[in-house]
């Protein structure tokens, strides 16, 4: 499968930013609170955590607010990759995060000011709220790591590919991506350095 790179779009927090590994050092640093990766097996991590919601909520609070500030890291290889790709075709990033601001200054500096003039931010506030965004940007594939968004592009015959978490194991039958490399594969090639 080969995607061209002007057609692709990709939500940010668990496909750009490792955002799950951000919320398990807060946890730690903050709450005194250890948490492993394969404990977060739902996409609602009050569902499948023993802590309190109201520590949930400010943890990812903090992330959604202050990103930078936080510790928010971009996920291995995604940096290198998006600049590859901004080379091709501008970035499109849609996010369900309810304000654009905080995580466009955290984009602006992990990427930098070449590569992030390159991008298309969309902040659409809900999970279930990008499917217009996809469609009015032109896209016709998109990388998420939330199922339910996946399926759904998926029934509007979008190429959907799930980026693989802990939570979206053995809960779909849609193409997955396990990193970056892989998407680098995809739309790139094989030979890309």
């Amino acid at each position: 499968m080969y995607i061209a790179p002007q057609t692709i779009g990709f939500d940010i927090d668990c496909v750009i930013a490792d955002t799950m590994s951000a919320f398990i050092d807060l946890a730690q640093k903050e709450y005194e609170l250890t948490i492993r990766p394969e404990e977060i097996t739902s996409f609602k991590v009050e569902e499948c955590l023993d802590v309190s919601p109201q520590i949930i909520h400010a943890i990812f609070t903090r992330l959604l607010e202050e990103p930078l500030e936080s510790g928010l890291e971009p996920m291995d290889h995604a940096v290198s990759v998006l600049t590859k790709l901004s080379l091709q075709a501008p970035l499109t990033f849609i996010t369900a995060r309810p304000t654009k601001e905080p995580i466009a200054h955290w984009l602006q500096n992990v990427l930098g000011e070449s590569v992030f003039d390159k991008v298309n931010l969309i902040a659409t506030g809900e999970h279930d709220g990008k499917l217009a965004h996809i469609e009015n940007a032109g896209l016709h594939s998109f990388i998420d790591d939330r199922v339910p968004t996946c399926i759904q592009l998926a029934q509007n015959g979008f190429q959907s590919i799930v980026f693989s978490q802990p939570w979206n194991q053995g809960r779909h039958s849609l193409p997955t991506v396990e990193s970056w490399l892989c998407i680098k594969d995809l739309c790139l090639g094989k030979d890309t350095p």
